[in-house]
């Protein structure tokens, strides 16, 4: 068992892993197309537009002379060249953008408000996620996710796994990082706070591409704190 009573904040991926992306979108945008007059394979479009997602954010990553690029911006770009992709018609600039926003209207799992609630009681609790401040700070808006303070990649210029995201978020905490934990329902997530010297957690969330998921059924590595949801982890934690 690893020690942990030196750990002061607990830091967490949220797609996925406190939000159940998928089936949120394909559920807000079935309802949207049905009040719009719109047919379209949302399934489709919600899968393609998340496999897409890592790809996008590699492209920031190779061209550091173009600047940073919020996640927001990416999920605009990726949805224009999935809609031509699924011929989808119909849409107007007003209506992309409702879309887009579908990202910022995300339901916590079940388990994740009560969760992060204990753990509150005892750690600051906050996001360490992709995804960008205005998004994140209008999901925890709609899901009611009690964080102490939103960090995003955006305020370190620098997206997951990069190592500038999990030490700023210590250096911002003004926390070593052996007192900070990330928690996470991704296991490669998990090994690169891991190689910088945070504590780790993860939570398994099985269901969260649906048939079509493919790993992080179970964890992978020696992670410090195990669980099959967060009130596990509150558990664990002393909560």
């Amino acid at each position: 068992m690893s020690d942990l009573s030196q750990v002061k904040a607990l830091v967490f991926d949220v797609f996925g892993t406190v939000v159940d992306w998928r089936t949120s979108l394909i559920n807000d945008f079935t309802a949207w197309g049905e009040k719009r007059g719109i047919k379209a394979d949302w399934t489709a479009l919600v899968d393609g537009w998340r496999g897409v997602y890592v790809a996008s954010m590699d492209d920031v990553r190779k061209h550091p002379e173009r600047g940073y690029v919020i996640l927001d911006v990416l999920h605009r770009r990726s949805l224009e060249k999935l809609v031509e992709q699924l011929a989808i018609s119909g849409l107007d600039d007003a209506d992309l953008h409702d879309l887009t926003m579908g990202w910022h209207r995300l339901h916590p799992w079940a388990d994740s408000v009560g969760g992060l609630t204990r753990l509150k009681t005892k750690y600051i609790i906050s996001p360490l996620s992709n995804g960008n401040v205005a998004l994140l700070t209008e999901m925890a808006k709609f899901a009611g996710l009690p964080w102490d303070l939103v960090m995003s990649a955006e305020l370190f210029q620098h997206y997951k796994p990069d190592p500038e995201t999990y030490l700023g978020a210590a250096r911002l905490l003004c926390l070593p990082p052996e007192q900070v934990m990330m928690v996470a329902a991704h296991n490669h997530d998990l090994t690169a706070a891991q190689k910088l010297g945070l504590k780790t957690a993860f939570v398994a969330r099985p269901t969260e591409y649906g048939p079509l998921q493919k790993y992080d059924f179970k964890a992978t590595g020696e992670w410090d704190v195990v669980a099959t949801d967060f009130g596990e982890v509150a558990g664990q934690m002393g909560c």
